[in-house]
């Protein structure tokens, strides 16, 4: 509510003097991010309600009456400067937990290198599957120059997250507190912090680009396909090799995201980023400190991956907002309950199959949704509720999850 006024305010000064918009830009990239509204660091809490309204006061007071901003150097620097003391203080903060990864192969060569953060006080650091998945021992370097020897606590490639384990902790590098990465939104300012092409300890600023994205896993079934990770956040923070399995963070200073991959045909960043969400890190990381692996729940369908044209939804006589079920795979969860699938050819879906709109009262308007939910949502041996269409006529199967092969 508090930001609300505050933008009706800020709006009401543009239209009274137009020539406010640009340090309104800059004004509202400090109060961009939704996370909490006070940082903390040394017993020092940063009020940010404080410095927002601050600067509204500013660029009231320096308004002349002929609706004119004088805009010096001074004034854009005060801006400017308040979210500047609130990136610096953020590294100095969070960057003593964000370490540099060795990976190494059996012989002793460096195979390559990545980063990753403190997770937990028992010395256990997040990462990239990719990362290390195919060393043979590691070492960790931490920002103040101590080096650590680790081991693989558990790996998870269809998410490409894995845990690893130091030996011990510097004194100076706790945990990095995890965010909610659903709470983000399109717009927010995010910082990345890593070692990219082995220059340890960059932090790079930027967007929070796209939300909803899915990776695919890096793992080929046998029957070919792949499965993915739903949630995936699109960033133009500045991602690179070495980057990988670092921290994507908030203006809090909590983690929202793992980043994990770029598109490129260059090899180097190109302003489309992507970070594995910090909800999946929740969910995954702790089977992987327990037991070594995470277990995904399972049904055993193939569905389709777009939306229906308008001319498709006629064809199939289905509503626009669903999952339209392809194939069944034989003695699945989904065979055992009997959904239906509708064949395809050449890739394209034929008319018959199952079409399902919700799973336990949720509404599933994509495959990405009900990917989601399944991934987020539920574990393997809980039954859940489809309700699908078939036929034009509405029923609901009860299905029990399994575990993905």
């Amino acid at each position: 509510m508090y930001y609300l006024r505050l933008i009706f305010s800020i709006m009401r000064l543009i239209r009274q003097y137009p020539t406010l918009f640009f340090i309104t830009t800059l004004l509202l990239l400090g109060i961009a991010c939704q996370a909490a509204t006070n940082f903390q660091t040394d017993g020092q809490i940063i009020d940010r309600d404080a410095i927002v309204a601050d600067a509204v006061a500013t660029i009231s007071a320096q308004s002349n009456s002929n609706g004119t901003i004088t805009t010096t150097s001074t004034q854009q620097t005060i801006i400017d400067s308040d979210l500047q003391n609130t990136l610096t203080q953020l590294y100095a903060v969070v960057n003593p937990s964000v370490v540099h990864i060795f990976v190494f192969d059996g012989q002793g060569a460096i195979l390559g290198t990545g980063s990753g953060f403190v997770y937990d006080s028992d010395g256990h650091v997040v990462t990239n599957n990719h990362v290390v998945a195919d060393g043979s021992a590691f070492e960790v370097v931490f920002a103040n120059g101590e080096r650590r020897r680790a081991n693989i606590s558990g790996l998870d490639v269809d998410s490409d997250l894995a845990v690893i384990q130091v030996t011990s902790l510097p004194i100076d590098a706790p945990p990095i507190p995890l965010g909610d990465s659903s709470a983000l939104e399109v717009g927010q300012l995010v910082v990345t912090i890593g070692n990219p092409f082995g220059e340890a300890g960059s932090m790079s600023v930027g967007i929070v680009s796209g939300l909803g994205r899915t990776l695919n896993s890096q793992r080929l079934l046998p029957g070919g396909g792949r499965f993915s990770i739903p949630q995936v956040i699109q960033t133009d923070a500045a991602i690179n090799p070495g980057n990988s399995g670092g921290p994507l963070l908030d203006l809090s200073g909590q983690v929202v995201g793992v980043n994990s991959a770029i598109q490129t045909t260059t090899g180097s960043n190109s302003g489309v980023g992507f970070s594995i969400p910090v909800n999946a890190v929740r969910n995954i990381a702790p089977a992987l400190v327990e037991n070594g692996r995470y277990i995904y729940s399972f049904m055993g369908i193939r569905m389709t991956s777009q939306p229906f044209t308008l001319d498709q939804l006629e064809i199939y006589d289905v509503p626009p907002n669903g999952v339209y079920v392809i194939d069944v795979d034989p003695n699945t969860p989904a065979d055992n309950a009997g959904l239906q699938g509708s064949g395809s050819n050449n890739n394209v879906p034929l008319p018959g199959g199952d079409y399902i709109t919700s799973i336990n009262g949720v509404q599933v308007k994509t495959s990405d949704e009900l990917l989601s939910y399944l991934v987020f949502e539920t574990n393997a041996g809980d039954t859940v509720d489809l309700t699908v269409l078939r036929n034009g006529e509405e029923i609901v199967l009860p299905l029990t999850l399994g575990e993905r092969p």
